[in-house]
Formats: C-alpha cells, structure tokens, sequence
C-alpha cells in the first residue's frame, strides 16, 4: 500500500502507540549469542519459537536470535537502557568473561565508562561483533 493510502484505522493510532514488540539478531549460533547477551543483562533466555531463540527484555521488546551461518553477518547496534543499581553487575559480569568494554562507541576508550546525559554507559561486542550498548540514562534528543 503506498504511503498516501492509509489504512481507515490509522487516524486512531497516536505515535505514542506506535512501540517496537520483536527485532531479528543475526547470530553464527543463537544459543551462544543469546545466551551471552542475557547473561550480561541478568536476564534469561526464553523457549524457541521456531528459529527464533528469545531473549525478553521486560519491557515489551523481545530480541529473536536467528541463525546466518552461510553469510558473513553485518554488525547492528543495540542499545538497552538498564538501571543504575544493575549495572555494576553488568560490568563485572563483562570484567568476569574478559570481554572489553568500552566509553565510546568506536571502541578507542578500553576499560572506561561514559557519563553520558548524567548517567553511565558503556559498549561492548556480542560473540557476533554486534555493538552493544548498556546506559543508565536515555538519550536527550532535541
């Protein structure tokens, strides 16, 4: 359906409404990547669902690891809000694995966190080379 032709029902849908429920995570293996990924969270893998293996985030959004292993997979970034009192844990989790974190998105500042919008952040990769992000505060946009 072309943009210009909305459906009768999308005047009742406010923006506010609009809310990510699922995304796709390209993995080597899903059960390596999810794993790893909920560990750092403190969260749980969920039940398969197909080839989706699933890691919920209790807010709604649910990431489906999926298995690429014939193609190479190209690296996404994946932000996840996380609170103050949670993300000592995370680091050390991250610390306990030898896995390198990093200030900056570019990776050019091993081993330090950020003080983003009066919070605290930091990035690492997934087993898949994904960019992940943990930060204690969201993004002031203009």
């Amino acid at each position: 359906m072309p943009l210009e032709q909305q459906h009768p029902h999308d005047s009742d849908i406010s923006a506010t409404a609009v809310q990510l429920n699922h995304t796709a995570v390209y993995a080597r293996d899903r059960h390596r990547s999810a794993g790893f990924l909920a560990a750092v969270l403190g969260l749980e893998v969920g039940t398969p669902l197909g080839p989706f293996l699933p890691v919920d985030l209790g807010n709604g959004v649910t990431l489906d690891y999926y298995e690429k292993r014939d193609e190479p997979i190209q690296s996404q970034h994946y932000a996840f809000l996380v609170p103050e009192e949670r993300f000592d844990g995370m680091i050390a989790r991250l610390e306990a694995d030898g896995v390198t974190y990093y200030a900056d998105p570019h990776h050019t500042e091993p081993g330090r966190i950020n003080g983003l919008f009066g919070g605290r952040g930091a990035y690492f990769e997934d087993p898949d080379g994904h960019n992940m992000e943990i930060m204690t505060r969201p993004y002031i946009r203009p």
